[in-house]
């Protein structure tokens, strides 16, 4: 976990990777979780602790967000209260928030430029609801949908579906491979120009505008055509989070964003080079998706203000709070009767987030830290990239990874909402635009447009239509 006080070496041309690098400025988003990301970020007088589920929250933390010109709103999502949880709900905020897609078509009424995406599983819904559901954000939002893809990970989600637990790993995948395959598919069985709305004629669509997908697969039968048009960005944004090798073969194969976490300088860059070497052999061109790690910044004037932000949040955590996340990070083991002051201990690879629990156990291993070391460490990141300092050392932070090639961006993950964002945008933002390094103002209108991407081709009879 990066918890840098001191700046690190300024990039110079004799230490820049550019391989795959085309832009010169980061793409940001605006990662919002109920309170903020800290695990005791409710408990903070910066955050608004009703904050998952109240609409005005959002919406005036969205509409910062805008007027900062990040590019995208990000929420996440699970499809059941964590088991972890039940054993501490009194001490956690994070039970009770919306679903994401309904929040931010309400989000789409008032805003008009930053991307809204959301979190959706392949595992506990089918490819027809969501083209649909992603399709309409797409068109309430003027082109602004992204779909961040995932398969979820814990038997608690299972549960609520009467499955009798989470599916293998390879299992997973193997259905995600075919359900963003329908997905797009179905997203492509519109042409552009299908709807003309001739009054006088009476002809309200072309014919041969639209067509059955007929789609006959291992997981889905669909037949098809979507019932909504062709959206303005031709077809919503798609992201993904795995990092695991069938995560990154997907990723290539059809993101355009992929939110990722990596400790290290080299393992960023590695990951980079990884993911993006891997787009050629699907026919795509490596700028065409964004690597945008999360980062979760604390603030201050000075060295000594952001220690003491960070050290009144770590203040905050309740011990059975901290454990609990550790559990769900380490891939939902016990760890109860463990010593919390040993060793973590050795454990079984995961059938849920591999790549996650892999991210632990070597932060634990390569820092020599205690179970309750690791999980105040992973208290506010949860594994992604955590700096506590200064404008300056935050911004020099962004720019090495960013001009190494390990990054196109990151996924900003305040501590508190809407404290933590607020120091962001007043603190850290104009000290990126002083190093050219952010725009001063939106270019576009759709979130492709402000990513400069292209989606992945030859998933239905019309191409998807140009960027804008």
């Amino acid at each position: 976990m990066l918890s840098r006080l001191t700046p690190p070496p300024r990039p110079t041309p004799s230490t820049l990777r550019p391989q795959f690098m085309t832009q010169s400025t980061l793409r940001l988003g605006a990662f919002f979780y109920a309170t903020g990301h800290h695990i005791a970020g409710w408990r903070h007088p910066s955050s608004e602790a009703d904050g998952g589920i109240n609409l005005e929250r959002y919406v005036g933390w969205a509409q910062k967000a805008e007027a900062a010109k990040f590019d995208l709103v990000f929420l996440e999502d699970g499809t059941g209260i964590r088991d972890s949880n039940l054993r501490s709900s009194e001490r956690t905020a994070r039970s009770t928030h919306f679903e994401p897609v309904t929040l931010l078509s309400a989000l789409a009424a008032v805003t008009s430029r930053i991307g809204l995406v959301a979190t959706t599983s392949t595992s506990f819904n089918e490819p027809y609801n969501v083209a649909r559901r992603f399709a309409s954000l797409d068109h309430l939002s003027g082109g602004r949908a992204g779909w961040n893809l995932v398969t979820s990970t814990t038997d608690a989600e299972a549960a609520n579906f009467g499955t009798g637990g989470i599916a293998q790993h390879a299992d997973r995948y193997a259905r995600a491979e075919e359900f963003v395959d329908v997905v797009l598919g179905l997203w492509n069985t519109w042409d552009d120009d299908a709807v003309v709305i001739d009054r006088e004629s009476g002809q309200f669509s072309k014919p041969d505008g639209f067509r059955p997908l007929n789609h006959r697969g291992t997981h889905f039968e669909v037949r098809g055509p979507l019932n909504i048009s062709r959206t303005p960005q031709g077809q919503p944004v798609l992201v993904q989070a795995g990092s695991s090798g069938p995560g990154k073969d997907l990723a290539a194969r059809t993101a355009e964003i992929v939110f990722t976490a990596n400790q290290t300088l080299d393992e960023a860059v590695d990951f980079y080079r990884d993911l993006k070497g891997r787009m050629a052999g699907f026919g795509r061109a490596p700028d065409d998706l964004k690597v945008m790690p999360g980062l979760f910044p604390v603030v201050g004037r000075s060295e000594a203000e952001a220690r003491a932000k960070f050290e009144a949040l770590q203040d905050l955590i309740d011990p059975v709070v901290g454990l609990a996340l550790l559990e769900r990070m380490v891939g939902g083991f016990d760890l109860s009767g463990y010593d919390p002051d040993g060793p973590v201990p050795d454990l079984p690879e995961a059938n849920g987030a591999k790549s996650r629990q892999r991210l632990m156990f070597d932060l634990a291993r390569r820092e020599g830290l205690s179970l309750r070391q690791l999980y105040l460490r992973i208290a506010g990141a949860r594994g992604h990239s955590q700096i506590v300092g200064t404008p300056a050392q935050i911004a020099d932070e962004m720019e090495t990874r960013f001009r190494a090639g390990g990054a196109d961006g990151f996924n900003i993950m305040p501590a508190t909402l809407p404290g933590g964002l607020d120091d962001f945008i007043e603190l850290v933002l104009p000290e990126l635009r002083r190093r050219g390094l952010f725009r001063q103002d939106y270019e576009g209108r759709t979130l492709r447009g402000h990513l400069g991407s292209r989606p992945p081709a030859g998933f239905g009879a019309a191409a998807p239509r140009p960027a804008g």
